[in-house]
């Protein structure tokens, strides 16, 4: 005997059992919660996760070292990548595997989530056109308490860096979730005119590194540009010295800061570097200028993604991966 859609009794079983392993399917591969995905990760590896915010799949990799225990509370890095980019990349493109090599041998953390469309929202609406800017803070917001709650990561001691978009996103979150964010290392970014109004409830320490011969994002402000049309402007920024200055005042630092003497260990790169620091801040926070001369839209230390008539040089004269961590584990909010 057949129903009204022309199928048997059986017909339909075997239909629903089809349509049962379908639910199950998408079901398991959805961003439901798994309580205990932290004990199921491999450590010394990234672990891709996913997680729902606005009612969309956000994806991320967590790197978890291999000394990484739940019990105890471990400082989380965020690393946020350019426009065009991705996490699971940000290791290859950008640092070089350094970014990783340096979080194992301090036992950190490292998170590299996904902007949708290979883009964050950093404030600016030049590089989104006509299209929905995400609520990328809210993301972030809620993959810093999914870490706390699902891997012990500690609280006071969540920090964010990222190049190019990955910076600038960095700056807002510093701006916009100042109770979460202890730290930031923006690498070739400044703050966005967009959101240059915006003040910290809380302050947060600073370490900018920034190549002075950065073809994108100008080392003394203005538009961003674009690769491959050098009339787009991709939203203004402020000069890296306003940027700089802005924390200051967050952080109500005392000045002048102390220069040291120019780094040129590796002469046949073009670059050297010279780093100013402003120690006497507000909640032992602290703010410093790495200043790569000759440098480009690059990652010290890090990889040549692209070439430097393109991106500007990469400095070879200091391990940006190391300098950033070891900033940041010399912060922790109170």
């Amino acid at each position: 005997m057949k129903n009204i859609m022309g199928l048997s009794s059986m017909e339909l079983v075997k239909h629903g059992l089809i349509a049962l392993l379908i639910i199950v399917l998408i079901s398991s591969g959805s961003c439901s919660k798994d309580k205990n995905q932290a004990n199921e990760d491999v450590l010394g590896e990234f672990n891709a996760k996913c997680i729902k915010h606005e009612g969309i799949e956000r994806t991320y990799g967590v790197y978890l070292p291999n000394n990484f225990n739940k019990g105890n509370a471990t400082p989380m890095v965020l690393a946020l990548h350019g426009g065009g980019g991705t996490g699971s990349r940000f290791e290859i493109d950008v640092s070089d595997g350094s970014l990783t090599a340096a979080a194992e041998s301090r036992g950190m953390v490292i998170v590299t989530p996904d902007g949708i469309d290979k883009r964050w929202n950093d404030g600016r609406t030049e590089h989104f056109g006509n299209d929905r800017m995400y609520d990328d803070v809210g993301f972030i917001a809620a993959l810093i308490d999914r870490m706390v709650e699902d891997y012990g990561v500690d609280p006071n001691g969540v920090y964010a860096t990222g190049i190019s978009n990955g910076g600038l996103m960095s700056f807002r979150l510093a701006l916009d979730l100042s109770n979460k964010i202890t730290a930031i290392a923006p690498v070739t970014a400044q703050i966005s005119k967009a959101v240059e109004s915006k003040v910290p409830d809380l302050p947060v320490s600073l370490i900018l590194v920034n190549g002075v011969e950065d073809p994108l994002v100008p080392y003394d402000g203005g538009c961003i540009n674009n690769f491959f049309d050098e009339d787009d402007c991709r939203g203004e920024v402020l000069s890296t010295d306003e940027s700089i200055v802005k924390f200051l005042g967050f952080n109500k630092c005392a000045t002048p800061g102390e220069t040291e003497a120019i780094i040129d260990q590796v002469p046949n790169d073009g670059t050297s570097v010279e780093i100013t620091n402003y120690k006497s801040c507000e909640d032992g926070t602290e703010v410093v200028l790495v200043k790569v001369t000759g440098g480009g839209h690059t990652w010290p230390g890090g990889a040549q993604y692209l070439p430097d008539r393109v991106v500007g040089k990469l400095s070879k004269e200091i391990n940006a991966s190391e300098m950033i961590l070891d900033f940041f584990l010399n912060h922790s909010r109170n």
